[in-house]
């Protein structure tokens, strides 16, 4: 067994003993190792490559490359009043003369809270038993805007919003004159070959779909997210998102590489959220301290009611990690630890 498939079977057993099933990939240059472990529900098989997960936030990822490839062909601009992407007429608000772009949808610096009326109320009343997000058709999400207040001005600071997240799948979805599946299919997916991520698994894909649980291990429904998929709407599996990683590294070497262009752009966007931290369109990003090795971490995480999920790389030392589980406890520890790992002893600098 080489070094890269070892480190990532044994992150894979390691988090497989807090979660009901776990598949995790780990992605070095041009190499790739999936192991899986654990159940893929109550009496299932051992997960793999191709089983596919909710994949939560990590959605956010593959709205904001969406948002970048629309901005390079001309569909849009970075710098777009959502009230003038969004087809039907809505109240946005503003604060400070400042308008909400979808360049600030995209870094979480709208000003817009965290969640959309009602969501939390509905989750801490029924907890792990129904999409809490049931309810947020594009009506009803269009016409409680103009009453929502912003916590700051757009382009200020950093606040995470999965509302905002979910207006930007749904205004980019109305400008292409597409469903959100639709255009992250036309977008992403196709082009880099991603054939088991979608909105709404086919009847092949739902056979492959691990069931998800709480924490308690008991089995819960997969989220819709309704009208605001862009948030967290996305299935995926770790053969997909590995391959998603190795285009993310590829970009480094230039234009020709599949979405090249849109990666990079997604990259150069960014907005400074604290002296050790930034955000780019859809990815979080940080560099480790000296005595760490100073190294690069882009990373996304998410979790439904009943899965959780992370995917990160470092672009410069050309080493990737997805960690996906059928269990709402975070696996975002291992999966940074993994990236870590591959970056002193398999990144670029240590080949």
């Amino acid at each position: 067994m080489n070094e890269l498939a070892r480190l990532v079977q044994q992150t894979s057993d390691r988090v497989a003993g807090r979660c009901v099933g776990v598949v995790v990939a780990g992605v070095a240059g041009g190499a790739v190792e999936i192991h899986g472990a654990g159940r893929t529900g109550p009496g299932g098989e051992v997960p793999g490559a191709r089983t596919l997960f909710d994949i939560g936030s990590v959605t956010k990822v593959f709205t904001a490359l969406a948002l970048a490839r629309l901005t390079l062909d001309g569909t849009v601009r970075l710098d777009e009043p959502l009230a003038e992407v969004l087809t039907r007429s809505a109240a946005v608000p503003s604060r400070g003369g400042e308008a909400i772009t979808l360049r600030h949808l995209a870094t979480h610096t709208s000003g817009l809270p965290r969640l959309p009326r009602g969501v939390l109320l509905r989750a801490l009343l029924r907890p792990d038993r129904a999409d809490p997000y049931a309810h947020c058709t594009a009506e009803r999400i269009l016409s409680g805007l103009g009453r929502t207040r912003l916590h700051s001005a757009p382009g200020r600071n950093f606040r995470y919003s999965n509302l905002g997240a979910g207006l930007l799948g749904l205004a980019l979805a109305q400008r292409a004159d597409a469903t959100y599946g639709e255009l992250v299919d036309r977008e992403v997916c196709a082009p880099l070959g991603l054939t088991d991520t979608c909105l709404r698994p086919d009847a092949d894909q739902s056979a492959r779909l691990a069931s998800g649980h709480a924490p308690t291990g008991r089995p819960v429904p997969s989220w819709e997210f309704a009208a605001l998929p862009g948030m967290g709407g996305l299935r995926s599996t770790a053969a997909d998102l590995a391959a998603f990683l190795r285009a993310q590294l590829a970009a480094e070497g230039g234009p020709d590489a599949p979405l090249a262009p849109a990666m990079l752009l997604a990259r150069e966007t960014r907005h400074r959220v604290n002296p050790f931290a930034w955000t780019h369109l859809g990815w979080l990003g940080h560099r480790l301290h000296a005595q760490q090795g100073r190294h690069l971490q882009l990373w996304h995480n998410g979790g439904t009611g009943g899965s959780a999920s992370f995917l990160a790389f470092d672009p410069e030392q050309q080493v990737g990690v997805v960690v996906l589980a059928n269990s709402r406890r975070s696996v975002d520890e291992a999966g940074t630890a993994l990236l870590r790992r591959l970056q002193v002893g398999l990144g670029a600098a240590g080949r």
